[in-house]
């Protein structure tokens, strides 16, 4: 998160918000936002997200897969992704990640698949 310049901002009962710049850290080589920036901002979202749906002394989540249409691109200032929740199951949880530019346009839609996991799996 540090190295990309990736903060969150909001939090709210099935959702998460986050900003990053858009800046040489988050170029490719053309100057444009580079597709791979946009997806550590979705995981990380969609990541924590999931994360704060669940009683961390009992579970944990982590990635199954990752998604993303990349549909606006965008050469300076700072884009906002908010993820929100799709299905909050037992196993599973599917977070979609949109992120826009400061004008509000979408930039970005990502869906995240991530499983479900008792802590004492993951701690092994």
């Amino acid at each position: 998160m540090e190295a990309l310049g990736i903060r969150i901002t909001e939090v709210g009962e099935d959702w998460l918000r986050g900003t990053m710049p858009v800046d040489r850290r988050t170029h490719q080589p053309y100057g444009l936002l580079h597709g791979g920036a946009s997806v550590a901002l979705a995981e990380t979202l969609g990541s924590s997200a999931a994360m704060l749906a669940l009683d961390p002394a009992k579970f944990r989540a982590v990635g199954l897969e990752i998604n993303a249409n990349h549909v606006r691109g965008v050469r300076e200032g700072t884009v906002t992704g908010t993820a929100k929740a799709l299905h909050l199951g037992r196993s599973t949880q599917v977070w979609e990640i949109r992120i826009e530019d400061e004008q509000q346009r979408l930039v970005c839609v990502s869906r995240i698949t991530m499983a479900v996991v008792p802590v004492d799996v993951v701690a092994k």
